[in-house]
This record gives C-alpha cells, sequence and structure tokens, in this order.
C-alpha cells in the first residue's frame, strides 16, 4: 500500500513537470489550413526540435533503407507499378500545398520496394515509401492506392511524428530534470533512431489516424482520385487482417468509427473531386 503510493505520488510529480515542461518548451502551432475538411487542431511541438531537423534526420534513414533495399535487389524504380505509383504521388504532391505552402519547397521523393509487406509511408519532408505486397496482395486500384497515399502524406504535412516525439521528450525531460536535454545525451544517432521511431513504427493516436483520414481524403479528391475508395481500402484491409494484422494497420490502428468517420466527410471532398474531373 505504501509502495503504491509513493508510485502514485512519484507518477503525479512526473506527470505534472511533464505538463510544464512542455508548456515551457513547446510553441503551439498550425502546421496546415483546416480544409474542406476542417481540420483545424492547435498542435504543440517542442520548440528546439524544429520542422527542417526532423526532415533532414529522416532523410538520412530514408536514403539507408533504399541502399539496403538496392542491395537486395528489391528496390524497384522502373518496372510498371513503379511508374504507376510515381504517377500517382505527383498528382498528389501538388495538392500538398493547398493545406501548407512551404510543402512546394520540400524534396520530395518516391519509391517502390519489392516486398511482401502489406505496408506503405510516407515519413517527414515528404519521403514516400510503397512496398509492392500492399498493392498486389489487396488488388488496389489507383483510386486505393491514392488513399493509401494521401493518408500517408498528411500525417506528414501535419507532422504527426515531430509532434509525438515533442510529447515524448517532454515526459523524459521531467524524468531525467529540465537540465538533461532529452535524456538523449550527445548521441545524434540515438536522436535520428528516434525520428524514425515516431514517424514510422509507433501507432499514431486516434485523433491524428482521424485527422490523416480526412486530409488524405481531400487530397485525393482534389487530385481527381474518388474519395469512395477509401471506403473499399479500408475493408481490404480489414479483410486482409483476418489472419495476421498487416504491417500497415499495426502502425495505423483501425477503429469502428473509422468508416463511418470517412462517409461522413465524402460530401464535403465531392464537389472537389468532380471539379478536378472536368
Amino acid at each position: 500500500m505504501f509502495e503504491g503510493s509513493v508510485f502514485m505520488r512519484r507518477s503525479v510529480v512526473i506527470g505534472a513537470l511533464s505538463a510544464s515542461v512542455l508548456l515551457a518548451g513547446c510553441q503551439a502551432v498550425n502546421t496546415t489550413s483546416g480544409g474542406a475538411v476542417g481540420v483545424e487542431r492547435k498542435q504543440y511541438m517542442f520548440s528546439m526540435l524544429s520542422t527542417d531537423e526532423v526532415n533532414q534526420m529522416y532523410a538520412q534513414s530514408y536514403q539507408q533503407t533504399l541502399g539496403e533495399a538496392s542491395t537486395k535487389g528489391m528496390l524497384d524504380k522502373t518496372s510498371a507499378t513503379a511508374k504507376r505509383v510515381q504517377a500517382i504521388a505527383d498528382r498528389l504532391i501538388v495538392q500538398a500545398p493547398k493545406f501548407r505552402p512551404d510543402a512546394a519547397q520540400w524534396k520530395w521523393e518516391v519509391n517502390l520496394i519489392k516486398s511482401d509487406e502489406l505496408n506503405a509511408n510516407c515519413g517527414p519532408g515528404g519521403k514516400i515509401i510503397f512496398y509492392t505486397g500492399l498493392i498486389d496482395k489487396l488488388k488496389l486500384t489507383d483510386d486505393e492506392i491514392a488513399a493509401v497515399m494521401g493518408h500517408e502524406i498528411a500525417h506528414a504535412l501535419r507532422e504527426h511524428g515531430r509532434e509525438a516525439m515533442s510529447k515524448a521528450y517532454g515526459v523524459e525531460m521531467a524524468r531525467q530534470g529540465a537540465g538533461a536535454l532529452f535524456g538523449l545525451g550527445q548521441d545524434s544517432l540515438a536522436l535520428a533512431d528516434t525520428v524514425v521511431q515516431y514517424s514510422m513504427t509507433l501507432p499514431n493516436s486516434r485523433s491524428n489516424e482521424n485527422e490523416a483520414d480526412l486530409i488524405g481524403l481531400e487530397l485525393a479528391a482534389r487530385a481527381g482520385y474518388n474519395p469512395n475508395a477509401a471506403i473499399s481500402l479500408w475493408n481490404k484491409m480489414t479483410e486482409a487482417s483476418g489472419g495476421s494484422q498487416p504491417e500497415f494497420m499495426s502502425t495505423h490502428p483501425a477503429s469502428s468509427s473509422r468508416i463511418a468517420s470517412l462517409q461522413a466527410a465524402i460530401p464535403k471532398v465531392m464537389p472537389l473531386y468532380e471539379q478536378a474531373r472536368k
């Protein structure tokens, strides 16, 4: 009983310190405009962890991933599928500045990796990777590929990885004392690993997932891709998860309300899709 009380008091203290550190070290930002889907939530980012720093660190990891894939003969730049993915990405990327103008200056990259993984991601700064397994096993249409890619691009535009890192650093600083910066010492490699972890491999919060769904839906519609494909995509994902959970779904947790939320937003973006198709 006593030990439990001490633990609870310690947790309360750490929580209070975390809140104070976050308030002191974070700044409220609007990474994107609300768009037709109305994503307006303010985000709190650690001021000492800039967008450019995160983008640069992730770019290094991205190039390492591509290098390893190339060495194994898994990097696909010439197939019809690779050209198809690139063409879809080009149309979506053009629409990204509608949500944040500085995305026009990002060094966007799109690469296809030959792998059975049902996975795709877009890291900080617009670094996109698609895996052939996602396309081939689920027999994705262009509209469905655009739904996946739009969702992933939305995570990058909203800087959800940097936001999660900011929260984690606030907790770590509180634990180790505000004077021990981040609790990661001098090792920049550890920081870079953390960028990858929070940008690629850890599940996103439900609110972040909802934001990515909505912004991704609008990006695809603006690019001339049918927003209804988001529904068929997630139905396919749900079916694919019957045996073992696809990697994409393990880092992008679905909820029972996800499809309902998308269906409710489709009427908001349908005029954009119809306009793009003219």
